[in-house]
């Protein structure tokens, strides 16, 4: 497995992409993400442990919607067991899945510990737990300093795990190493997951316009409010589509390691630790 870099403008390709494999099968990647964030909401509500839960999970649930990308790419109907792809790779990779979910809490959890330090909890409580957001609260300066913070710390983060997942399911790599070579990897194709985040944002810029402007012809404000929740829940179901393609064009795979037996890769060859500096 090598390190594919690529040029900034492949971050619209991926939009495209995600957008097209949502469209080509729109009932089932729509369907498959909100069941995603049903489990992820019904996480939260265990006792005591639920937001920590709801974590640890989240790097296996993504899988799961690339796995069901995958197929819908391939033109075939993902099946909703395809989101617990993670927990059916054998008991190697679902322990290494584990892992790394466990790896995410405690790194979010951290991310939430130094923000508590600066506002006394009060976003982080707000992030975790849910609450009522007042004008007091968000003109706090140290309430704006721990939610600047968290974003800060949020990117490099996001950049460990943004590949992790995918490398542990199909590629072997453990959990580690998958951070090693995830962060690697965005950090190489910076321009693209750049210009990737810009044009998802314009997508939702333009989608917002385009409901206002339906609204103001229909005479009637409320529209807008009512008609741009379930569209920003389809734009982000087109973009967790669109992950997929950002891991299958960051990463190659060789006629070499395609002989391997799956699972069977050493993450700590020289051939996968040397493409990815480049040597």
């Amino acid at each position: 497995m090598k390190l594919n870099i690529v040029p900034a403008r492949t971050g619209l390709t991926w939009v495209k992409l995600g957008i097209k494999t949502f469209f080509g099968q729109p009932l089932a990647m729509s369907g498959l993400f909100f069941m995603f964030m049903a489990v992820l909401s019904l996480a939260t509500l265990v006792p005591f442990v639920g937001a920590a839960l709801a974590l640890a999970l989240l790097p296996a649930a993504t899988l799961g919607l690339m796995a069901a990308t995958e197929e819908a790419s391939k033109g075939k109907f993902p099946m909703p067991s395809i989101l617990i792809s993670a927990f059916r790779a054998g008991q190697q990779r679902k322990q290494a899945m584990m892992v790394l979910g466990g790896l995410y809490a405690a790194g979010f959890l951290v991310m939430m510990g130094i923000s508590a330090l600066i506002d006394g909890g009060q976003f982080a409580k707000l992030y975790l737990m849910g609450g009522k957001i007042t004008e007091d609260m968000v003109m706090r300066g140290d309430f704006q300093v721990a939610m600047w913070v968290t974003l800060a710390l949020y990117l490099p983060l996001s950049l460990l795990f943004w590949h992790a997942p995918a490398l542990v399911h199909w590629h072997g790599i453990s959990p580690v190493k998958s951070l090693f070579f995830s962060f690697m990897a965005c950090y190489k194709n910076m321009g693209a997951l750049t210009v990737f985040g810009l044009a998802w944002m314009g997508v939702f810029v333009v989608a917002a316009i385009v409901v206002s402007i339906i609204a103001a012809v229909l005479g009637n404000p409320a529209v807008a409010a009512l008609a741009m929740f379930p569209v920003a829940l389809v734009i982000v179901a087109m973009f967790f589509t669109s992950v997929y393609f950002t891991f299958r064009d960051s990463f190659v795979v060789d006629a070499a390691d395609d002989a391997e037996a799956p699972g069977e890769a050493d993450p700590l060859s020289p051939k996968l630790l040397l493409p990815v500096f480049g040597y």
